[in-house]
Order: structure tokens, then sequence, then C-alpha cells
């Protein structure tokens, strides 16, 4: 084993508190060998004031830090999963998923208003076409802000009336330690979260003897789960303009798949769930993502100018 590892991350505190988490444990894992984390701003960091949809979506997010990896620079890659583009780079491979967190959306609100209690004109900061549709398919009256930023700076934004609510990830609060004070879990039976969130990805090159090193990480349900999402996600070649989402869950050995595709606006949401064998769980992303096409998400994509 080398006996030194770097590792490359994103520079927010939220990255590289996930960061420092793989570290840890890889040092408990091999005392012997030095693990170092080497911050990388990406594109998606240093372009703050444009939405997401217009600058080439979450693969910016990781562009650079792959890059690295090519190059040799660093040994391996910390991501939120969420941000991966459903293909990844010739020569790099996703070594690693640990278990996956809370994978739910939390709505942070002024008084602790629940989704269905929020006056209408309430303003809701989000930079997600995936929560925007949902939130207005659910409460069309509300007025969805674009809001980019840290989890830090889009809580200050609505402390400060900048926006009345906001919606995050339940994950990154959580690996934050962050308890705001007037929160609201958003239930997956009705609000889908994106594509691999809450997971963590650990990427490397594939030809890398590091795999063997990092695979006592590897959480294989939490894989399941996530490979049949992105096999749905790469089925239905949408790009950060599409609004999907999709949660994966393993029961008794059985991959069920939640999936959906919708309008930005959210005046159209078309879902639909589809189970198999855990050993079937690209195949069921895949068909899922046929379904949704055939019941009109080629329609959406098209609109969208997302049409194969």
């Amino acid at each position: 084993m080398q006996p030194r590892i770097r590792i490359g991350t994103r520079g927010s505190v939220l990255a590289l508190r996930q960061a420092t988490w793989v570290k840890t444990r890889l040092e408990s894992l091999w005392p012997d060998v030095t693990v170092e984390l080497v911050p990388i701003k990406t594109s998606g960091d240093k372009i703050q004031d444009v939405s997401l949809a217009r600058i080439g979506g979450k693969g910016l997010f990781v562009k650079e830090i792959e890059e690295a990896l090519l190059a040799g620079t660093v040994d391996l890659a910390v991501h939120s999963m969420k941000d991966l583009p459903g293909e990844l780079p010739d020569g790099l491979t996703v070594s690693a998923i640990p278990q996956r967190e809370d994978s739910r959306d939390v709505l942070i609100t002024p008084h602790g208003e629940t989704l269905a209690e929020l006056p209408p004109g309430t303003r809701v900061g989000t930079s997600s076409l995936r929560r925007q549709a949902q939130l207005l398919a659910l409460r069309p009256a509300l007025r969805i802000t674009p809001q980019r930023g840290n989890v830090d700076t889009r809580l200050r934004q609505q402390q400060e009336g900048v926006v009345d609510a906001v919606v995050l990830a339940a994950a990154g609060l959580k690996r934050l330690g962050i308890t705001p004070k007037h929160s609201y879990v958003l239930d997956e039976q009705i609000f889908l979260p994106a594509i691999g969130q809450g997971a963590l990805g650990i990427e490397s090159r594939a030809d890398d003897d590091i795999v063997a090193f990092v695979r006592p990480l590897h959480h294989e349900e939490t894989a399941v789960a996530v490979s049949a999402e992105r096999a749905f996600l790469r089925r239905m070649g949408g790009s950060c303009r599409t609004p999907l989402a999709a949660k994966g869950t393993v029961t008794h050995g059985m991959i069920h798949l939640d999936a959906l595709i919708a309008r930005p606006d959210g005046t159209l949401l078309i879902r639909s769930t589809l189970s198999g064998a855990i050993s079937a769980a690209e195949y069921v992303g895949t068909t899922l993502a046929e379904t949704l096409l055939y019941q009109g998400g080629q329609a959406i994509l098209k609109a969208l100018g997302d049409a194969g």
C-alpha cells in the first residue's frame, strides 16, 4: 500500500467535512498510511451568481476534481453522489459508496410552518429545479426565489429575510451539525429527493490498486439503491434543465425505485414506481425511465430541449 493518499475535494465546509470523515475512516483502517486532503475549487464554486441550469449543471462541481484524478495529482475524490453526472469520464470509477445518510429534504420556515401551512406568496429559496417543480406542484401560489451558495449562506439569507423559507438536504445539515430552529422534514412519499442524495461517492482511477484500499468503506445496500437511481438518470438523459428525482430502497432482497420527471413550473409531474431483484437494480432504473418517458416524459424533455 502506498504510504500517502491524497483526497481531492471541494473546499466548502460541507465538502471538507465529508472528505474528513473519509480521511478519518481510512486512517483508522490503515494506520501506516498518511491521508491528506487537497481542496480544489470547481467551476460550480467559482460561479455563484448564475443558476446551475444556465452554466452547465452539477457536473461543474466535479469536473476539476476528476481532471486532477486523471492527471494523478490526487489519488481519490470524495463527492456527494447527487453531484455526479450519470456518466463518468473514461478511466474513472466510483470505488466505494459508504452507508447513506438521511436522503430527505428539509423545509426551514420562519415560524415552524409545514409546507401546507405556508401562506400564498411565500418566497422559498432554492437553486434546484427538482425542488422547484415539486414545491409548485404541491403549492402553486408559492414564489420560488433562485438561491445559490453554501448551507450557511442560504440559512443566513432566510434569517435576514432575503427569502422566507429554504429547502435543504437533511444529510448536509446533519453532517454540519446544524439543527435549524424551525424545520420540517419533507416526507419522501410526497417530496422525492435528488438522485443519490445523502450518499457519498469515493472516486478513483479504474486501474489503480487504491480501489482495494477504500473498499472496506463500501455499503452494498446503499450502492444497489444508488445504482438503480443512476441507471434511471442515464436513461432519462435529461440535463440540469430537467427536474428529475428518484429514491431506491432495498428490502428483503428487492430494490424498490420511486422516480419522477416534471415540468419546472410544476404544472405536470409524472411519477411511478418499480421493484425487482437487487441483482437487476440497473435494469429496474432503466425500465422505470422507459415507463416515464412513454407516459409523457419524452414530451417534457423535448419541450426543454433535452430530448435525444
